[in-house]
């Protein structure tokens, strides 16, 4: 079983109101379903259930009249302000089954020098046991040279995972880095095309300016 063990009570009573009796009393309303049975609404211990949550795609057993049950969070609702869960929806899983979830990709190692690695997908889709979903899928790009592209086909899968990701999806990119010069060179075209002096352009400008002063006068001598 899982080790975020929480134990719930069954909610009689539904609706805005009634969920916010919930919240107050420091609990989060939360319905459970899957599997072929009724909805079931319940009532989660707040603080508790916040930290099991914590890590992506923690297998939960729901203890539901001395009862324990295993589940997934399959949608976690927030408040905007606040950030503290509103309502869980939570799907009934089975020991042995496979799950299909978004496993986040964690990037190790360090490129090739002047290279830029940018994470073009943060997760992936995998199909994996319930009771075996990975933390993440590390990605290594060390010495890795700038052109290299990491599609998900290329990934390392944990034991047991099956890639439910379109294979050609890019995942990591690795670029050549754009040096400082060449970047700040680029900035002042962008803004010269938008009619706006930078500083730099504005004293070159001057620099331009006094040098033409200069020749004038050798000029009049």
């Amino acid at each position: 079983m899982s080790d975020n063990k929480l134990v719930a009570t069954i909610r009689t009573s539904f609706g805005k109101g009634a969920a916010r009796s919930v919240r107050r009393e420091g609990n989060i309303p939360a319905v459970m379903y899957g599997h072929g049975t009724d909805p079931v609404h319940i009532s989660l211990p707040g603080h508790q259930t916040m930290m099991a949550l914590k890590l992506a795609n923690a297998l939960l057993t729901i203890e539901i009249d001395g009862k324990d049950q295993l589940a997934l969070a399959k949608d976690i609702q927030r408040d905007v302000l606040t950030r503290f869960i509103d309502h869980i929806d939570l799907v009934v899983v089975r020991l042995g089954e496979k799950v299909t979830v978004d496993v986040p990709v964690h990037v190790v190692g360090e490129a090739a020098v002047e290279t830029g690695v940018t994470v073009e997908n943060n997760t992936v889709q995998l199909a994996v046991e319930a009771t075996h979903i990975p933390e993440n899928v590390e990605v290594s790009v060390e010495g890795v040279q700038a052109g290299t592209q990491i599609l998900a086909r290329d990934l390392v899968l944990p034991e047991g995972a099956e890639l439910v990701t379109e294979a050609e999806i890019l995942v990591v990119n690795v670029t050549q880095a754009i040096s400082e010069e060449a970047l700040e060179a680029e900035l002042e075209a962008d803004m010269a095309e938008l009619g706006v002096v930078t500083p730099a352009a504005g004293a070159a400008a001057a620099e331009a300016a006094e040098a033409e002063a200069a020749d004038a006068e050798d000029d009049k001598a």
